[in-house]
């Protein structure tokens, strides 16, 4: 329970911080006083009411109107935040208008450069609103995009949300069914689709996927095509549509429609492993609330600041970066494979656009260190100021390989949130050492808890990372759910009332960091022993010749016990018994007999979802004898012919 410090944040640096100010703020201006972080979060999440409402203040936040109430007193799932007033997220950022910094910053693995004033962007953003407009799209109506991430998704994003509609997207990796699986819901009045893009060095033509998915969405009034891959794709079979260049040629004033604080922003999507994916529906102001507290507090984004992350149009890290916005910074985005040509690709990248925040997931760092590049020898990052990771755990090895090869100085925020609330429940924090392996806190405004198999809270233990107070960012509703039953048995069955999350954590009573250990429905229950997922791949993850894994542990009738490992070697590798002792050697010595695999098998490759998770619920499923359809939403998955492996394997043990 005392993992080692790698970095300490100097006085300059905390006092530049802007939770420092904040804090500073809260003494002089409201009486309040903080001795530590700590108190801070405790008072943020027993008074949340009080510092949601000095969140408001503090940021200056144009919210217009009486309001009723800060947050009503229903049950959490129906928590209604400042009732009566409006406000418009787009009208925030770009309040942060300027002439000293870009607005955007966009590159792509082809090498293609791009920056853009924030005049271009807001004379761009209001001509495609004024076309929306003449469509008749207004309140309420959804606006959908198949696209990469391009300036253009900004632009469109932001448009979509000055004249108060509705926005969704998704990335042109996805397939037909998987996108008509999600669009038909919300029943969108636009489509905006690609023609194609480049991944790995390879063109992808998209034209027949969009007629097919344009052709199953009989709400749509418009179809507009962004030709990004080539201008001579033949696009004809498309029938009627408008190029996306020809929404930006006309001229108009940039303005913005207040919309109730509780109406929806934009509509994102569960992975559908097993169903019809939720379409998650979060509200303009809670998203306003929750995104500029994080990005100012957790990540400490300042104006002029250059923010990048690492995703697509698909995940909804790609609805935080558009955050940074609202701090005044600009929004780095990259088109393309991180690891094309090579994995030192997005570390080039970082040196040519003076990114200072540089979000990734905890996958490209591993796989970064398994390469053994050492980013630091090669480039100049003297502007790097923090690296976040997501996506998945972050092992110690990972934060250690941050430190001896990437920056010494680097403020390393490893976090953990959900497309449940677009935002992090746990992560960075200026003004609290990084120690190794953990994230740096809970924070502000999120009452995360473990809590035991009787629902107590516990610390320096493994147990179910629960929410037990709302937060502003929290659905306000699952579209096609009118009682909110499926939202409600979705976060609020397990604990009557709270949020149950679906993760392992454990929180450490001394230094108040955390670590995650998988998805709890994924455990591996050994033997009446609970083991976190993440362990095991922590240990593989220490062996060079594999690239990835996964495991499940199958519960067999009389009390036994069947736990599988799969691994995909890395190149020039084939899994022998020398690899399978070490790997037993590694997991013993890293842990307990227990975490030894039954038996290592090879694979060609692993199932993830489109949005990039490891599918290790329906292999489970698979294994058990479940019906495929009943076990996997095979449209939900990135490399459906993956669990054709799965499939075969589950006959051979059944």
């Amino acid at each position: 329970m005392n993992p080692k410090v790698l970095w300490k944040p100097n006085d300059e640096f905390i006092e530049n911080s802007h939770i420092f100010h904040f804090i500073k703020w809260l003494k002089e201006e409201k009486g309040l006083h903080f001795k530590d972080y700590h108190s801070l979060w405790e008072w943020s999440v027993e008074e949340f009411k009080d510092f949601w409402l000095n969140v408001v203040e503090y940021f200056n936040l144009d919210i217009r109107g009486e309001y009723r109430n800060i947050a009503s007193d229903d049950v959490m799932w129906k928590t209604k935040w400042f009732e009566g007033a409006k406000v418009s997220y787009a009208q925030h950022i770009f309040r942060n208008e300027n002439t000293d910094n870009p607005a955007i910053i966009f590159g792509n693995e082809t090498g293609g450069y791009l920056e853009i004033s924030w005049e271009e962007l807001k004379m761009k953003v209001a001509s495609f609103a004024a076309y929306l407009k003449s469509l008749g799209v207004g309140k309420g109506d959804a606006v959908c995009a198949f696209l990469p991430n391009v300036p253009e998704a900004t632009i469109a994003f932001l448009a979509v949300n000055s004249i108060g509609a509705i926005w969704s997207s998704t990335s042109p990796d996805f397939g037909v069914d998987s996108v008509v699986d999600r669009f038909a819901q919300i029943e969108p009045k636009v489509f905006i689709g690609v023609n194609g893009y480049i991944y790995n060095g390879k063109p992808y033509n998209k034209i027949e996927v969009v007629k097919e998915i344009f052709d199953q969405l009989p709400t749509v009034k418009q179809l507009i095509l962004l030709k990004y891959l080539d201008d001579d794709i033949d696009s004809k079979t498309l029938g009627d549509f408008v190029d996306f260049k020809d929404c930006l040629k006309g001229e108009a004033e940039l303005t913005f429609e207040l919309v109730e604080f509780n109406d929806p922003i934009w509509v994102l999507y569960s992975s559908g492993t097993t169903g019809l994916p939720k379409a998650i529906t979060h509200s303009v102001g809670g998203v306003l609330l929750e995104h500029i507290k994080y990005l100012a507090f957790h990540n400490d984004v300042h104006k002029g600041e250059r923010f990048f992350w690492y995703s697509t149009t698909g995940w909804m890290m790609w609805n935080f970066v558009q955050a940074s916005f609202l701090m005044g910074a600009t929004v780095v985005l990259y088109e393309g494979s991180p690891a094309f040509p090579d994995i030192s690709k997005l570390w080039d990248f970082a040196e040519k656009a003076k990114i200072n925040h540089f979000g990734t997931s905890a996958p490209f760092i591993v796989a970064c260190m398994k390469f053994g590049i050492k980013p630091k020898e090669n480039y100049n990052l003297s502007g790097l100021r923090s690296i976040s990771s997501t996506g998945a755990p972050l092992p110690p090895e990972g934060f250690d390989w941050i430190y001896e090869n990437v920056k010494t100085d680097v403020w390393l925020a490893s976090i953990s949130g959900g497309t449940d609330v677009c935002t992090a429940f746990v992560g960075g924090n200026p003004l609290w050492p990084v120690h190794e392996g953990e994230i740096q806190c809970r924070a502000l405004g999120a009452a995360v808890y473990a809590f035991d198999i009787d629902g107590l809270p516990v610390y320096d233990e493994v147990g179910e990372m629960v929410i037990t107070k709302p937060m502003p960012s929290m659905p306000i509703y699952f579209w096609n759910d009118p009682n909110g039953n499926r939202y409600e048995d979705s976060y609020f069955s397990h604990y009557k009332g709270i949020w149950r999350h679906g993760d392992w954590i454990k929180i450490n009573s001394k230094t108040k960091g955390l670590v995650i250990l998988g998805r709890s429905d994924a455990t591996l229950n050994r033997h009446g022993v609970r083991i976190g997922t993440a362990e095991i791949y922590r240990a593989i993850d220490l062996i060079p010749e594999i690239k990835d894994s996964l495991i499940v542990n199958l519960e067999l009738d009389g009390g036994k016990h069947y736990m599988p490992l799969f691994v995909l070697m890395n190149d020039g590798f084939a899994l022998d018994d020398a690899i399978k002792a070490k790997i037993k050697s590694t997991l013993k010595k890293e842990y307990t007999p227990r975490h030894v695999p039954d038996e290592i098998i090879e694979v060609k490759d692993l199932p993830y979802t489109i949005s990039g998770k490891k599918m290790e619920a329906p292999v489970k499923k698979i294994l058990l004898g479940f019906d495929l359809k009943k076990a996997i939403n095979i449209d939900s998955m990135r490399n459906p012919e993956s669990i054709e492996f799965f499939v075969e394997y589950a006959k051979e043990i059944g």
